[in-house]
């Protein structure tokens, strides 16, 4: 099957593995220390990072599969010499990832369209916005002092508005207040939300999930928004005329995301707004979707 047939992930070397020991080097002592000092530890195993639970599962969903239908790229800003340290570690920790760009130090954000990647998780945040103005989902990995989901199946969170769907609404209450945002919502129920820029994301994860019996679907979905009725409405009606299904959807009208996260377990949330990423990060791991108004 050819990459653009797949749902194809893209992700930094930083949030596949903890690489806090040789950044740290890279900040205070500069790029040839760093390079130095990854050179000299190349035979040095990496220990997983934040987003390591999330790659194994995607990656394991190709095993209930007759063909594959994931496919994990790493993009790293490490060049080939120092980023052989972080092929070792692939090997040793047995992830089938068989495709890499090194940019020696160059946002690797071009090679998203190349790749067809339908998501990019990354500790820079310069490269994030980046693939976002490009028009792909992207994320600022949150470290999470949590641990990853108990079960096997790999289970996702959104936030709605900025995520899944455009900001339009967000506008709405940003600019004019929560009785405006509320009073638009009803009288727009019936009229879709624009995309927002994980809609292909959660279209991609949805088609797998059509490859399976409902109820044994590898992957399980959440729409977890600040919403309340009867703002709901239209959130539902949007879903339904994109014909994608969300497993679960909690409208939590402004509570705290983080414990219901933490429920769901979810082995990763995307959320617009940085405060509702460092929140949930005290519960879940978390992507940081610098998009829409909030963040403007």
């Amino acid at each position: 099957m050819e990459v653009n047939h797949k749902l194809v992930v893209a992700i930094s070397s930083r949030t596949l593995f903890d690489l806090d020991d040789s950044h740290r080097i890279f900040t205070t002592e500069g790029k040839e220390a760093y390079c130095r000092y990854q050179v000299e530890h190349e035979d040095e195993i990496l220990p997983p990072g934040v987003a390591f639970p999330l790659v194994r599962k995607l990656l394991a969903i190709n095993d209930e599969l007759p063909h594959p239908l994931v496919e994990v790229i790493l993009l790293s800003r490490n060049s080939a010499d120092t980023g052989l340290r972080v092929f070792n570690s692939i090997e040793h920790h047995r992830l089938n990832i068989c495709r890499a760009v090194f940019t020696s130090g160059s946002s690797p954000y071009g090679y998203i369209a190349a790749f067809g990647a339908h998501l990019f998780l990354s500790a820079n945040a310069e490269d994030v916005v980046k693939v976002l103005d490009a028009g792909y989902a992207a994320a600022t990995i949150y470290a999470s002092s949590s641990s990853a989901g108990s079960t096997e199946q790999l289970r996702i969170a959104f936030d709605g508005d900025a995520v899944l769907f455009s900001d339009e609404s967000e506008q709405i209450y940003q600019a004019q207040g929560l009785a405006a945002f509320t009073e638009n919502e009803k009288a727009e129920a019936h009229t879709p939300l624009s995309v927002g820029p994980f809609k292909n994301f959660l279209a991609a994860l949805h088609h797998i999930q059509t490859q399976f019996v409902v109820d044994q679907s590898p992957i399980r979905t959440a729409l977890v928004t600040a919403r309340g009725a009867p703002a709901h409405e239209r959130v539902v009606r949007t879903l339904r005329a994109w014909n994608i299904r969300i497993d679960e959807a909690l409208f939590l009208g402004g509570m705290e995301k983080g414990p219901f996260l933490r429920a769901f377990g979810a082995d990763i949330f995307f959320d617009d707004q940085k405060g509702h990423c460092e929140s949930a990060s005290r519960h879940v791991a978390t992507g940081h979707v610098p998009h829409g108004v909030a963040n403007r």
